[in-house]
């Protein structure tokens, strides 16, 4: 495997885009957690688009959980309908402006294109249209619908990173409890079978599309 980093003494800005509560953790928790403990990180903006009022609360817990000891992180965590994001697109669209027109980050994670859930693939293309100079990685959901793909970026990740990561989960978004597949074991089975194909433990994937090395 061929490793790609980024310079140690760089002020890294982040820009993370969940279309719901959990998914920046579920997709890409571990390596934020890795990046935060290995980079210098300057600022970290934190965007949720789909919630309710129990939701909203949970996700602000967890964010500020996975984002403590970062210098400024800013959580944003809107209110539109889930299921219903696409039906919204002026709405989340000018969130997407707003955004651009104040931030400019270094490495943007968003969803993976191929996603079956609607509002997944509706984020990742915004993520695309608005952000075109950018380095961005598509992260993924493991779900009933079954489609995951075929990833070309991995993050080699320690043990001590995806259970912080469950940690975090499990104690903050208590709404999700009785959902059969939300639980640790789910948690480590997605980037146990990515550690295998990247030759790791464990690792979160990524779809990576353009990069210039």
């Amino acid at each position: 495997m061929l490793p790609l980093n980024f310079e140690r003494n760089r002020e890294l800005k982040i820009l993370c885009l969940g279309a719901h509560c959990d998914d920046i953790e579920i997709g890409c928790g571990g390596t934020l957690l890795k990046i935060f403990d290995e980079y210098n990180v300057e600022s970290v903006k934190w965007v949720v688009y789909a919630s309710n009022e129990i939701r909203k609360k949970e996700a602000e817990n967890c964010a500020h959980h996975f984002l403590e000891g970062v210098d400024t992180a800013i959580v944003e965590i809107n209110e539109f309908r889930d299921g219903f994001l696409p039906f919204h697109a002026v709405e989340v669209k000018e969130k997407f402006e707003e955004i651009k027109s104040t931030y400019s980050p270094d490495l943007i994670f968003t969803h993976y294109r191929e996603d079956r859930h609607q509002d997944h693939r509706f984020l990742s293309d915004l993520t695309w249209n608005t952000f075109r100079n950018h380095f961005i990685l598509e992260y993924e959901i493991p779900k009933y619908d079954g489609d995951l793909g075929v990833p070309n970026f991995y993050v080699d990740l320690q043990e001590r990173y995806l259970r912080k990561k469950s940690e975090f989960l499990l104690q903050d978004f208590k709404s999700q409890a009785g959902k059969h597949w939300f639980d640790q074991e789910t948690f480590f089975a997605l980037p146990r079978l990515r550690g295998m194909e990247s030759a790791a433990r464990y690792a979160e994937a990524f779809y990576s599309r353009k990069v210039l090395f």
